[in-house]
């Protein structure tokens, strides 16, 4: 049993060996700093909500490799971002710049929340129509039951009431 736990236990510490972490040689603690803020910054195309820091994607790593070998290259941090817009998109920034396609994202749903709005609002007098008309059409069936006299006098308080 003893050899049995210990070799899992030796199992589970294993896999932690496998592990990556990057080794870069940056030039300066400022390269360092930009490198690891525009990791920060700029997020993976397959991950879609990490940024390439966090993210093990085979894309982030080479986003990151590309952002180290731009940098090394002496890009400054907004030709780097630039480079990452052109090559996977503005999707790449968590600030995307306000174009036509990003304006619509922000409006459609507000349009079509007012719409809907407009739409029930429109049906809500047709409802209220048709439960008058059923009133109506059962006082004229207790109408026919009535005398002439209380005809009469029910006529006379419809007008009134109009």
């Amino acid at each position: 049993m003893k050899k049995i736990l210990f070799f899992l236990t030796a199992l589970f510490c294993s896999v932690s060996a496998w592990a990556s972490i990057d080794v870069l040689n940056f030039t300066s603690p400022d390269q360092e700093k930009e490198y690891q803020q525009l990791t920060q910054e700029l997020r993976c195309p397959q991950c879609q909500n990490n940024n390439i820091a966090d993210s093990n994607a085979t894309i982030a790593v080479d986003m990151r490799a590309k952002v180290f070998e731009l940098l090394q290259e002496g890009k400054s941090k907004q030709q780097v971002v630039d480079y990452m817009v052109q090559r996977y998109g503005n999707f790449v920034t968590y600030d995307p710049p306000l174009t036509a396609a990003t304006i619509m994202l922000w409006v459609l749903p507000l349009l079509l929340v007012l719409f809907g709005i407009a739409l029930v609002l429109r049906r809500r007098p047709k409802i209220q129509n048709v439960m008058q008309n059923q009133e109506q059409n059962v006082s004229v069936e207790q109408m026919e039951s009535l005398t002439d006299a209380e005809r009469q006098r029910l006529q006379e308080l419809l007008k009134d009431k109009e």
